[in-house]
């Protein structure tokens, strides 16, 4: 299997920056560049591939704003980087702006897709967002556990990671499976190097969270379904879905201190774009407060705009942090070492 083929299957099949610019101005008082913006409106689409769900509004919102139609096109995680690179390598690449978890990006800018650009919409951001010339990180798709609030109280929920350990959680834990979920197994790898102050600690947390016995879902999506049913007490899952189920009686933890962890969300024009104008214009508006609230407050979203969070208690008060990037070597081998640990069959 080629090192393509490897990236493709391992992190595109578990679907479910800059230099800071201190001069530059905040969203509310940008406005696009008269010229840029008549060109914008002249080509009248920006054409958009993603795999981020429930943008509509935003387009929404672009096109009363600008003046400019978002044409939003989702392809699933497993068919991103092959969709595009086909196009793009027959000449015919459709989208203008692309979005995605940074590690397809990355694939994307190492093939030559992605062009550099710089947003006035960014200041304010954390400097590891804004760091490429091509691509910017916009968020995090932050993970922790989430319960039911009907079936336990917050006191006798878990407190800490640790707590997802103790023998009185066996078979009342739901999770994406950790011998072949992605984002599960960077997850776990981001609790080893941000949370536990050795390995052996995070080797006897594993040890303990396996011998609970958790329900191995697919990935992310299916984990609150036991959680709202009362089949499950806790899932290691998203926080958003407290947004995206509402009104179910969602909250999430660890509220100890703890931080979130999760991979980044990135975004990014590519070269050649049919409509180059309207693809700046478009991204600028993305990156802004007004767009990034809209995914905050509809989605669930932790976006890295300044101030702006989702509608999630005590949300705003988290450590939420990013981690890093796994080797494709580092994947395989700790989805096997996962495997023997939690005796996945």
């Amino acid at each position: 299997m080629t090192t393509f083929d490897r990236r493709r299957f391992l992190k595109l099949a578990g679907a479910t920056g800059l230099a800071s610019m201190g001069t530059s101005l905040p969203w509310a008082a940008w406005a696009a560049d008269a010229a840029v913006l008549e060109k914008a409106k002249a080509q009248g689409e920006a054409v958009f591939y993603a795999n981020i769900t429930a943008v509509e509004p935003i387009m929404k919102a672009l096109q009363q704003s600008q003046g400019i139609e978002g044409k939003y096109t989702r392809i699933a995680s497993s068919k991103f980087i092959p969709t595009i690179l086909t196009e793009f390598n027959a000449g015919k690449l459709m989208a203008d702006v692309v979005q995605a978890p940074l590690p397809m990006l990355q694939l994307l800018k190492e093939q030559g897709v992605l062009i550099p650009h710089q947003s006035e919409a960014v200041q304010g951001y954390p400097e590891w967002a804004i760091q490429d010339d091509s691509i910017i990180q916009f968020g995090i798709e932050y993970v922790s556990y989430i319960y039911n609030t009907d079936h336990l109280k917050a006191e006798d929920a878990p407190q800490r990671y640790e707590d997802l350990a103790d023998p009185k959680w066996k078979d009342k834990i739901v999770m994406a499976n950790p011998s072949n979920h992605p984002s599960t197994i960077g997850w776990l790898i981001g609790l080893k190097e941000k949370v536990f102050s050795s390995e052996e600690q995070w080797l006897d947390f594993l040890k303990g969270l396996a011998a609970n016995k958790p329900m191995f879902v697919a990935s992310f999506g299916p984990t609150p379904a036991p959680i709202e049913s009362g089949e499950k007490l806790v899932a290691i899952s998203m926080p958003k879905y407290i947004v995206t189920k509402s009104p179910a009686p969602l909250a999430w933890g660890p509220m100890s201190g703890q931080p979130l962890l999760g991979s980044p969300r990135a975004i990014a024009l590519t070269k050649n774009a049919p409509h180059p104008d309207a693809a700046r214009v478009f991204l600028d508006f993305w990156l802004g407060n007004e767009a990034m609230g809209i995914l905050a407050n509809k989605v669930g979203e932790y976006v890295l705009a300044p101030g702006v969070h989702p509608p999630v208690a005590g949300i705003d008060k988290a450590k939420v942090e990013p981690i890093r990037d796994l080797s494709d070597e580092e994947l395989v081998r700790w989805g096997r070492e996962f495997s023997r640990i939690f005796a996945v069959r």
